[in-house]
């Protein structure tokens, strides 16, 4: 089988200074795409700013015979994501592939978590993820192609302590994934998901030391690298991937119980045939699990 080659392919990858986004940039690089490599620059809470991380991905990509150039635009704001697209289409001419990977942690318990807490993180996460994506979206539209990978996390899509800012911003993402699969496919246009568990700065406190051998950053890329390719017409998924392992991840519906005008204690004396998980329905779209609810009443 050939080499998946990026050749003539612009990709911008956001928070690209440190971790997952470095080794993304670098395996789209090595593999011929030009890259904008995106990061603020900040501390992990998304405080302070360095040109420093972009320049140092971007200095290895040249040295390595690439081409990339350096942004340091916020993603949270309107004019910041439209910067780091113009990058893009100043320095290379058009924009095919975006890899949403900026974020920021603001750790605290649900009581104690402030509002300004809770707001930061989704700022970054879901609105930096929709403003950089919206604001490629005209160009991948009128190329009619275009690959987005936006990144979720096993936090967002099973809980976690002391993550409810952070949870909530990656399960957001899951639903911003499937809808610009939906939106995007008359466009050529390619939307999935990762959810990886991998050894960063932004996971070190938290995963066990002999992670950092198995669980690299490079492991994930891989797959962020297949999913930006042309070759690849998945679209609207969720994949997890860490340590080597690959799966997909899916929201199912159980096959219910129905029973017309039931009541509260109807319901209390069902339960179990509600909470069962087999046979399971994997609806891909809102109208396949409108359908199978519809039918049901038939």
């Amino acid at each position: 089988m050939s080499e998946l080659r990026f050749d003539g392919k612009v990709a911008v990858v956001t928070g690209a200074g440190h971790g997952l986004g470095r080794a993304h940039a670098l395996s789209l690089a090595e593999r011929g795409a030009k890259v904008v490599v995106n990061d603020l620059g900040g501390a992990l809470d998304g405080t302070g700013a360095s040109a420093g991380p972009a320049a140092e991905v971007v200095e290895l990509i040249v040295k390595n015979g690439g081409e990339a150039v350096a942004n340091t635009d916020n993603v949270a704001t309107p004019e910041g994501a439209q910067a780091i697209v113009r990058s893009a289409i100043d320095a290379f001419g058009r924009v095919d592939v975006v890899v949403n990977n900026a974020g920021i942690l603001r750790d605290k318990s649900f009581g104690k978590m402030t509002v300004e807490e809770f707001d930061a993180v989704l700022a970054v996460h879901v609105r930096g993820s929709f403003l950089v994506s919206h604001a490629a979206f005209p160009y991948l539209k009128e190329q009619g192609y275009g690959r987005i990978v936006n990144t979720s996390s096993p936090a967002g899509l099973f809980g976690n302590f002391g993550q409810a800012n952070y949870s909530t911003a990656k399960m957001g993402l899951v639903g911003l994934t499937k809808t610009l699969g939906i939106e995007g496919a008359r466009a050529g246009i390619k939307a999935n998901a990762i959810a990886p568990i991998a050894w960063t700065r932004m996971t070190e406190a938290l995963l066990p030391a002999e992670f950092e051998a198995k669980f690299t950053a490079e492991r994930v890329s891989a797959l962020v690298t297949f999913l930006a390719h042309e070759s690849c017409e998945t679209s609207g998924e969720v994949f997890s991937v860490g340590g080597g392992r690959i799966a997909r991840v899916f929201v199912a519906e159980g096959p219910g119980w129905k029973q017309d005008d039931h009541t509260v204690e109807d319901i209390r004396d069902n339960w179990e045939a509600i909470m069962a998980e087999q046979p399971y329905l994997t609806p891909t779209t809102l109208g396949q699990q409108a359908g199978a609810s519809m039918k049901a009443m038939l």
